[in-house]
């Protein structure tokens, strides 16, 4: 018997082949069309409780409509077909749930407008979906934590301009990450109650259609709801949406920062660290030997769509007196896919991360492949008192030219240099050139990083 042929999909977000690589099982969960319906229905019935509450609506009715409000027996057909006949899908919900409720149907939706219901239910789902991205970053601060204590005087060549610079510890380098993650759960935190906040203001969003109860139904349905009152309308004052899809950006933007710098530290010429091995996992259809940086392709991807849906927000900020006549709808493509992104990406940051295999031989390997050069400044500062730092600066750029021309190594070149031998015997020189006793601060960085917010240890 043959298998059924799965729906057609046309994004990474739904495909059957790329939606585990993008997003994760539990963020299409909060964002699929299934729970934006329930959020709706959800909605509803809180408005109806509140309204109740508030002597507005009968309380039989109230009862009634959140007994009767039924998901599981909606005409999903119907709702499709009339969603795209009217522009909205609110309206064409109540028309369905109006019938369930029977004589109660007719208090279903009082007073209120389709643009409060859609918000509110988006506020629901970025309650989740923030909840869902909070539990990854934080389960991302702790393995980040644990490989900078692992690493904390690991020396390895820091480079700028893809050059190497100076030496650092790949804890510092580590550190670094998760302090930026350390910034991005407190921005979660902070953005909480900006954002989680309910939208019921009717038509213009005055709450004329509830004359002097208005403002009581509205902090009714909030507190029904557990969201915040909002201080006023915000049906075209969109920061707060915004500003949730733009801390996305921040969080991917940072990792796919990670995500860039493990590729590049994986590559054949650097070799440092490597993705954890699965079987077949990065593997090429052509070159056996391949082990490709799947997950970190695939953050820095995920990184750059969410960058633009962060625009896309921005520019969906920008709407027409009252009620926008089309910014609105740009939301709701920016949102879901920004939340299904970020978690993909937090996700195979976890994995990465997580399993991460780091070489220190070859760290230390690198190191020393520019003969000395990487810590010619050390060697400058340490002479300075004895000749002046403009002297000592000639005098090593002098010793670093014969290691490029000539070859050998930068403690033998200084050795040979008069004025450097006349402050230092080989044994200074050699604990001079030596990388691993020129790392600065670099460990004490990862210690104040550790310290700095409380960690489980």
């Amino acid at each position: 018997m043959s298998r059924p042929i799965p729906a057609p999909t046309t994004t990474v977000i739904d495909s059957l082949l790329f939606r585990d690589a993008f997003g994760t099982p539990a963020v299409r969960a909060i964002f699929s069309d299934h729970a934006l319906i329930q959020r709706y229905i959800e909605v509803e019935v809180a408005l109806a409780k509140a309204e109740a509450a508030c002597g507005i609506i009968p309380t039989e009715a109230a009862d009634q409509i959140a007994a009767n409000c039924n998901f599981d027996t909606l005409d999903f057909d119907l709702l499709r077909h009339e969603t795209d006949t009217v522009g909205y899908p609110i309206l064409p919900l109540v028309h369905q749930l109006v019938k369930q409720c029977g004589e109660a149907g007719r208090y279903v939706h009082w007073g209120a407008t389709t643009q409060d219901i859609m918000d509110t239910a988006n506020v629901l789902q970025i309650r989740a979906g923030l909840d869902l991205v909070a539990a990854d970053v934080d389960a991302l601060r702790a393995i980040l934590a644990d490989l900078s204590r692992r690493h904390r005087d690991t020396p390895m060549a820091g480079r700028t301009h893809l050059q190497q610079a100076l030496p650092v510890t790949f804890g510092y380098k580590t550190a670094i990450w998760l302090a930026a993650l350390d910034r991005h759960a407190e921005r979660l935190a902070q953005v909480r109650p900006r954002v989680l906040v309910g939208s019921f203001a009717g038509a213009a969003g005055t709450l004329a259609s509830l004359g002097e109860h208005g403002l009581a139904v509205q902090e009714a349905l909030c507190r029904e709801l557990g969201l915040g009152v909002p201080v006023s309308t915000w049906h075209v004052a969109r920061d707060g949406f915004a500003e949730v899809v733009n801390l996305l950006a921040l969080i991917t933007g940072s990792l796919g920062k990670i995500a860039l710098d493990v590729m590049i530290m994986a590559s054949t010429e650097f070799a440092e660290v490597y993705e954890p091995f699965v079987t077949g996992r990065g593997a090429s259809s052509t070159m056996p030997q391949k082990r490709n940086p799947i997950s970190s392709e695939l953050m820095l991807a995920a990184s750059k769509g969410v960058r633009q849906q962060a625009g896309l927000m921005l520019d969906a900020m920008v709407q027409d007196f009252e009620r926008a006549t089309g910014p609105w709808h740009a939301e709701w493509m920016a949102i879901p896919e920004s939340f299904v992104l970020a978690a993909g990406a937090l996700h195979q940051a976890k994995f990465a991360l997580g399993g991460l295999i780091v070489d220190e031989a070859q760290m230390r390997k690198n190191l020393g492949i520019s003969r000395g050069l990487i810590v010619a400044e050390a060697v400058m500062m340490a002479l300075a008192p004895h000749t002046g730092r403009q002297q000592a600066h000639d005098l090593v750029y002098a010793a670093c030219r014969v290691v490029n021309e000539q070859g050998g190594t930068l403690a033998e070149a200084l050795a040979a240099v008069p004025e450097v031998a006349a402050h230092f015997d080989r044994a200074a020189i050699d604990r001079l050139t030596d990388p691993a006793n020129y790392l600065g601060s670099a460990p004490q960085m990862v210690d104040r990083v550790l310290a700095s917010v409380p960690r489980d240890r």
